[in-house]
C-alpha cells in the first residue's frame, strides 16, 4: 500500500491566508488555534487537491481572499502512488464578465482536471458539518456517498456531472410546448446510459463498503453501520444487466414525460438515491441515534471507507478529521489515534484545545494557527 503524504503546502490568497505554507513529515499533523484563526480553511485547501468543490462545497470564487484581486492557489509537494509530485490548483482573478476557470497542474504541467490528482493521492474528509447527516436531507446523504465513491473512482464526479447536465437538457426540452419527440428520444438515450454507469459504481462500492463494515465490526472501538442504497436502479443492476436497466429507464422517462413536464423536472433516476444506515450494534436507523452514537457511528463508516480505499486502489488515503477529537472522551481519542495509525495514513486534523493532542506530540507535527498564519509548535 502507498500513502498519500503531504510534505510542503502552500497557499495563496485562500480565504484569510494571504500567503502561508508549512513543511511536514509526520503521519499526524494537528493544526491549533482558537475559532476563527483559519484551521479548517487550511485542509479545506487540501481539499482542492481532489475533484469536486472541497470540504465545504464552496463555489471557486468563494474561497478567494477577499483582499486580494479574485485569484488564489493552493500547491503541495505530495509522496504517493507515482512517487513525489507537486499539485496545484487555483484560479486567475475574474474576468470582466465575473467568469472564473479552475487551473490545475502536476509538477507544473496543465491537466484538463482534478481527477488527474487521483493518480498520485486520495483523501477523505470528516467535519462537523456532516454531524446532520442522518437526519438531514436525502439530498445530502446522496452527495456524501457519492464523495465516498469518488475517492475510490476519480471519475465518478464526472459522470455525475454529465448526467445532471443531460437531466438538465431534457427539463428544458420538456418545457417547449410542442417539443421533438426524436430529440428528445436521443436526450433521454444519453441520461438512461449515464444513469446506469452512476448507479452501476454507487452500487458495487456499497457492495464492498458492507464488506469492509462487516469484517471491521468486532476489530473497531466504533460502531459499525449497516448501509443500503435506497434506489431502484443501483438495487436492480445487482441482478440485472445494465443493458435492460437502461431500456427499463429510457422507457420509464418517455412515459413519465407529461408528469415530468408539469412538474419540471425529473421525477424518477438515480439523482433522487438515499442512503440508508443503520447503526448495527442496535439495530435501529441511524436517524434514531444518539448524537453522541451518531458521531462515532459517522468516524466509524469514514474509517471502514478509508480502508476500503487502499483496498481497491493501493492508495491509503489522506485524512482531513475537522474538529473530531473534541467530541471524543479520552479513551475514544486514544482508540482513534491508534486506529489511524494501524491504516497507516497521513492525517491532518484540527481542533482549539492543544491537550486533545497530547498523545501525537511525540511522533507527530503540532502547528499553530493565528488569524490566518501557521506556525510549527515549540
Amino acid at each position: 500500500m502507498t500513502p498519500s503524504r503531504i510534505h510542503r503546502l502552500t497557499l495563496t490568497h485562500f480565504r484569510n491566508y494571504r500567503a502561508a505554507g508549512l513543511e511536514t513529515a509526520a503521519d499526524m499533523v494537528a493544526l491549533v488555534g482558537p475559532n476563527g484563526a483559519g484551521k479548517t480553511n487550511c485542509i479545506e485547501a487540501i481539499s482542492f487537491l481532489s475533484p469536486g468543490r472541497g470540504l465545504r462545497r464552496a463555489t471557486l470564487d468563494d474561497v478567494a481572499d477577499n483582499q486580494g484581486d479574485g485569484s488564489w492557489a493552493v500547491s503541495a509537494q505530495v509522496e504517493g502512488a507515482l512517487g513525489l509530485a507537486t499539485l496545484g490548483t487555483g484560479i486567475d482573478a475574474p474576468l470582466p464578465d465575473g467568469a472564473v476557470s479552475r487551473r490545475c497542474r502536476i509538477d507544473r504541467e496543465p491537466v484538463n482536471s482534478a481527477s488527474s490528482f487521483g493518480d498520485h493521492i486520495r483523501m477523505v474528509w470528516l467535519t462537523p458539518a456532516m454531524d446532520g447527516l442522518f437526519m438531514g436531507a436525502g439530498s445530502e446523504r446522496r452527495r456524501f456517498f457519492d464523495r465516498l465513491v469518488l475517492a475510490i473512482d476519480s471519475d465518478h464526479s464526472s459522470r455525475i456531472s454529465a448526467l445532471e447536465r443531460s437531466l438538465r437538457s431534457r427539463n428544458r426540452l420538456l418545457e417547449t410546448r410542442n417539443y421533438d419527440d426524436h430529440w428528445c428520444d436521443a436526450i433521454e438515450r444519453e441520461t438512461a446510459e449515464l444513469a446506469v454507469a452512476v448507479a452501476a459504481t454507487r452500487g458495487q462500492t456499497a457492495a464492498r463498503l458492507t464488506g469492509m463494515l462487516n469484517m471491521r465490526a468486532q476489530a473497531s472501538a466504533f460502531p459499525s453501520a449497516q448501509i443500503a442504497l435506497d434506489g431502484w436502479m443501483e438495487n436492480a443492476l445487482l441482478t440485472e444487466t445494465a443493458t435492460a436497466v437502461e431500456d427499463r429507464y429510457r422507457q420509464i422517462l418517455r412515459d413519465n414525460r407529461p408528469r415530468d413536464a408539469i412538474a419540471g423536472r425529473t421525477t424518477d433516476g438515480p439523482h433522487l438515491t438515499d442512503l440508508q444506515v443503520i447503526y448495527a450494534p442496535k439495530g435501529m436507523p441511524a436517524r434514531d441515534a444518539s448524537t453522541g452514537e451518531q458521531k462515532a457511528l459517522l468516524i466509524g463508516l469514514v474509517l471502514a471507507h478509508a480502508s476500503l480505499v487502499a483496498e481497491m486502489t493501493g492508495i491509503v488515503p489522506l485524512l482531513l478529521l475537522d474538529e473530531v477529537v473534541a467530541h471524543l472522551d479520552p479513551n475514544r481519542r486514544t482508540a482513534l489515534f491508534e486506529e489511524l495509525r494501524k491504516l497507516g495514513a497521513q492525517v491532518w486534523l484540527t481542533g482549539a484545545d492543544p491537550a486533545a493532542f497530547a498523545e501525537i506530540s511525540a511522533g507527530g507535527d503540532v502547528f499553530d494557527v493565528e488569524n490566518g498564519r501557521v506556525s510549527a509548535r515549540r
